[in-house]
């Protein structure tokens, strides 16, 4: 039988694919959209000060609905999980496009990130449960071209939508999309999907606020532009997940599969190796900055030329996603490798102010070869969460992924800043300041993906679920 694109985007499984890219879709371009408009919107309605919350509070809101996504799951079923998720994503993007003042815009925002942290997961759990472990890889990489289609639309629907004071009906816009996508769920998803069997424990409240607080914590540090309140927010941050991974590895509730946690087992280094992975990715929030500072490019193109690793990424992904057993293998052992070049070439090209042509090109190149490393790997690593966890934690397996992504980018992100501060970013600054920066950053960077490859050398060449526990 067949395995190729042709399997996954014909008959039933069109719809199945269109739900579960949709989703990410309407997230991922949700995401960019704002962070383009919030300058626009804080000179509107004030709350400058409270700028960086709006991030830091989606981002936390994501993972708590991430978290409890299995467990609605079980109760809602698959389809009014979906609903709950769009109506929750619909009603924050209306709170804020109504907004008055900052901190409803904050209100709206923690409620849209709740539906988009339960979206985001749904579409990761649905991948296991609307097709058949063939199609994992590929389907996957339908989550990774959906996030690359919106790297590539956001910036520019929300450029547009700043360039013209119109900063409310950018939520409106996103708002008005949902119902289009709760359709899509009513028409494609198969009717009587059988309900997940109820979880034999309760949500575990304290190890989920433990979580939410370590990424609170690294998050809200990362946003300050004194080292100090950086490197508090990571220490913290570090002691809190490793209080949590305790608790994990031994708790009858958890919110990971089991074995997440346990150093020995081949589901903690995949979840090692996609963690790494991500923070690896994370160096590309500061590119627009530097390519517009050392290289003087608007902000336009500095966001295209940015946009390229999305591009890589989604161009790996389909490339790779089919591969046979011993071309995965190969693709996940080298993925990694990709990734660090490209980010060596950041470290060489960057900081050297003034590129043009045959250097901005090699910037470019770079960016492109960043997102080929992540994305040869993802799908794949993808697939193994799937297929290392146990059939009474498959639910959880989806939901995981989602949440696996936010702690890499916040935990990447909090890195960054504080070696981009540490370094001169903000003093002394300037043209100066950028380029100690990006040395530094793209530098120290290349070891998490090399990181990743020592986490992918300890996985078994076959995949073998967790034994029932």
């Amino acid at each position: 039988m067949s395995t190729g694109w042709s399997e996954l985007v014909r008959g039933g499984n069109a719809g199945r694919s269109a739900v579960v890219g949709g989703g990410m879709v309407l997230h991922a371009v949700n995401t960019f959209i704002v962070t383009t408009i919030l300058p626009s919107v804080v000179r509107d309605i004030g709350g400058l000060r409270y700028l960086a919350w709006s991030t830091v509070l989606y981002i936390v809101a994501s993972l708590l609905g991430g978290a409890v996504a299995s467990r609605l799951l079980q109760r809602l079923g698959a389809r009014n999980a979906y609903r709950l998720a769009l109506g929750l994503f619909a009603a924050g993007s209306l709170g804020c496009a109504m907004a008055p003042a900052m901190p409803v815009l904050l209100a709206g925002r923690l409620v849209q990130g709740l539906g988009a942290g339960l979206l985001s997961a749904l579409c990761f759990t649905m991948v296991r449960t609307l097709f058949p472990a063939r199609l994992w890889p590929r389907a996957l990489s339908v989550v990774s071209i959906a996030w690359g289609m919106a790297t590539l639309l956001g910036p520019a629907v929300g450029g547009v939508f700043a360039q013209y004071g119109a900063w409310r009906a950018a939520f409106w816009s996103v708002a008005a999309v949902t119902p289009v996508l709760l359709l899509l769920v009513e028409f494609s998803l198969p009717r009587g999907l059988a309900r997940p069997p109820a979880a034999p424990t309760a949500l575990p409240v304290q190890t989920l606020l433990l979580l939410a607080g370590s990424v609170l914590a690294v998050s809200a540090g990362s946003m300050s532009a004194d080292a100090g309140w950086n490197i508090a927010g990571l220490v913290l941050a570090i002691a809190g997940f490793a209080l949590f991974a305790r608790r994990e590895a031994t708790a009858t509730a958890r919110l990971f599969p089991f074995g997440a946690t346990l150093p020995d087992t081949p589901l903690a280094a995949t979840y090692a190796a996609m963690i790494m992975l991500m923070a690896g990715t994370t160096p590309e929030i500061f590119v627009p900055y530097f390519l517009q500072t050392l290289h003087g490019l608007s902000p336009l193109h500095a966001g295209y030329i940015s946009a390229l690793m999305a591009v890589g990424w989604t161009l790996g992904s389909v490339v790779i996603s089919g591969a046979a057993a011993a071309r995965a293998r190969a693709a996940l052992t080298a993925g990694p490798v990709v990734l660090a070049a490209g980010l060596a070439g950041l470290a060489l090209l960057m900081p050297r102010a003034g590129m043009a042509g045959i250097g901005l090109l090699g910037i470019a190149v770079s960016l492109a070869v960043l997102g080929v490393g992540i994305g040869m790997t993802w799908p794949h690593l993808g697939a193994r969460v799937f297929g290392f966890t146990r059939e009474a934690d498959r639910e959880m397996a989806g939901a995981s992924i989602t949440m696996v992504v936010m702690i890499g980018g916040a935990f990447g992100a909090a890195l960054g800043g504080m070696v981009t501060n540490l370094a001169g970013l903000t003093q002394p600054g300037g043209s100066a300041g950028a380029s100690a920066a990006a040395a530094w950053l793209f530098s120290l960077f290349v070891a998490t993906p090399l990181l990743a490859a020592l986490a992918i050398r300890r996985l078994p060449a076959q995949v073998r679920p967790a034994a029932a526990q």
